[in-house]
């Protein structure tokens, strides 16, 4: 296989994962309300990508540490925004 199409299949797959939190987020945002979202499913993502760039810069996979950087921080706000509106919007009561 040919190595761009190698990357142009990474590249998608990169995309994908870090883009695959923003309908959560903007969910959680717009309703502020998290009451739904899984806390332990959440937390198990964030440390399984905080996983995943440790292991890419032990290795020196910069594609895989970045893709995995990004997917962190999307994750990362999706659990944040778990903990704020966890019962609701804090600011409505």
């Amino acid at each position: 296989m040919s190595d761009l199409i190698a990357n142009a299949f990474g590249t998608a797959a990169a995309l994908c994962s870090i883009t695959s939190f923003a309908p959560q987020m903007v969910k959680i945002w717009k309703a502020r309300d998290a009451s739904s979202v899984s806390l332990k499913t959440y937390s198990l993502t964030v440390t399984c990508f905080a996983l995943w760039v440790v292991y890419g810069v032990m290795t020196g996979a910069w594609p895989v540490t970045f893709a995995n950087s990004a997917a962190l921080v999307m994750a990362s706000g999706v659990l944040a925004m778990k903990w704020r509106f966890r019962d609701g919007d804090p600011e409505a009561a």
